[in-house]
């Protein structure tokens, strides 16, 4: 019989990698998305369009834990990947409430409804780096405390309290997934990352004459999505859960992915990019560095992506993604 698995956030980046590695696993993969993504596939899927036909899809909402409790019931799901929450920390700031309500209660939902209903199935949750916000130690391990600097890593603390507080209570297999930044060329374009490699492109064709960046000098561990939802399988495929810090072990600055972004052109970023000081957060997270040595001890887990090889992937794409589409 064919394991079967709920992600939320399956329309995101890492919901649209984690499907398609757990479809090539042999599972049965539902996805929960909102009402309004459901009725506007042509946009809101398309990270999933070429294996969408394989996918079970299901209009609900964190928000609501009857539609949360009606799905699990309905599908028995054997592992649930909750990625599903407002992650883009610009936006945490400007409306602090929705970022509390939806990734706080949503995990709240979730696990009560797997406690109350389905107690046998084992459930993920993405934690973030951003948990750790104002450093307390560098390298971060899974013992680091956590000051968050945002209202959204103030959520993933207490969702990742939440999972914690259920697998100790209730006997449940919950575990979180301490993930540094990982990107990819599925990642949304409003986040840093990728901003820079679609403007690289953008510049390149003659499309844009600069790009606009807030604090380059913030130093950030970062990998590639691909490697990472490898591991959220990897922790609900073992005999205890636990929690894992996922990271490369290595920090770069936003100079210098957009230095060597830039470079792969063939063009000095000196040239294009200008600093805007309404760019920089209200409460910076200057530098995260993750020790993850009991990820690879426990789960032999290695990152197959290195940083220059996650540069070159997303540049890449954009070329062909502006070249083909024009914008």
């Amino acid at each position: 019989m064919k394991k079967i698995a709920l992600i939320t956030g399956i329309t995101g980046q890492d919901g649209s990698y984690l499907a398609e590695f757990l479809l090539k696993k042999g599972y049965s993969v539902h996805g929960l998305v909102r009402r309004v993504a459901a009725e506007d596939k042509s946009h809101r899927f398309w990270r999933l369009k070429s294996f969408i036909n394989k996918l079970e899809i299901h209009a609900g909402s964190l928000e609501s834990y009857a539609s949360i409790i009606n799905i699990i019931t309905k599908i028995k799901p054997h592992e649930i990947y909750h990625l599903g929450a407002q992650s883009y920390i610009d936006y945490a700031f400007k409306d602090e409430f929705s970022t509390i309500n939806t990734n706080i209660n949503g995990t709240h939902f979730l696990l009560s409804a797997i406690k109350e209903f389905s107690p046998k199935t084992k459930f993920y949750f993405a934690g973030s780096s951003e948990m750790f916000g104002k450093v307390r130690e560098i390298p971060q391990t899974e013992k680091t405390p956590f000051y968050p600097r945002s209202v959204y890593g103030i959520s993933k603390v207490a969702g990742f309290d939440l999972t914690r507080n259920y697998r100790e209570a209730y006997n449940l297999y919950c575990c979180s997934g301490i993930l540094f930044n990982h990107e990819s060329p599925r990642r949304g374009f409003e986040f840093v990352t990728r901003k820079i490699t679609h403007a690289v492109a953008r510049i390149k064709f003659g499309l844009q004459k600069d790009l606009r960046l807030g604090n380059i000098d913030a130093k950030r561990d970062w990998g590639h999505a691909k490697d990472y939802v490898e591991a959220m399988w990897l922790m609900l495929n073992k005999k205890k859960p636990d929690d894992y810090v996922i990271s490369t072990g290595k920090h770069y600055t936003v100079r210098d992915f957009a230095k060597l972004a830039f470079e792969l052109v063939d063009l000095d970023y000196k040239k294009y990019v200008k600093i805007e000081k309404n760019l920089y957060r209200p409460s910076e997270v200057e530098s995260l560095l993750g020790n993850c040595k009991k990820a690879k001890r426990e789960l032999k887990w290695r990152p197959k992506y290195d940083f220059k090889k996650l540069v070159e992937d997303m540049v890449k794409t954009d070329l062909e993604f502006v070249e083909k589409e024009g914008y």
